[in-house]
């Protein structure tokens, strides 16, 4: 019988990997003169991002950090009040 609710640890995994992707695309757009403000407030938000390779790594691992807290925080949650 399969477990009822939200896998926790497959959505963190899950948003890990997106954040992660977002945060290149986003690097690589900046460098590219794309979205060159939206990039500008993420750099603002996120301590480790910014126009360079190594920024741009450091945003992806923050990202994915942060992304992974929340949602496993997140889905433990929503499995213990549903």
């Amino acid at each position: 019988m399969a477990k009822k609710g939200l896998n926790e640890l497959s959505l963190a995994k899950a948003g890990a990997v997106v954040s992660a992707a977002s945060m290149l695309l986003l690097g690589i757009g900046w460098n590219l003169g794309v979205y060159v403000g939206a990039a500008q407030a993420m750099a603002k938000w996120h301590l480790f991002f910014s126009k360079s390779l190594i920024g741009i790594v450091g945003g992806m691992v923050e990202g994915a950090v942060w992304s992974f807290v929340i949602l496993y925080v997140f889905g433990l949650l929503y499995n213990k009040w549903s």
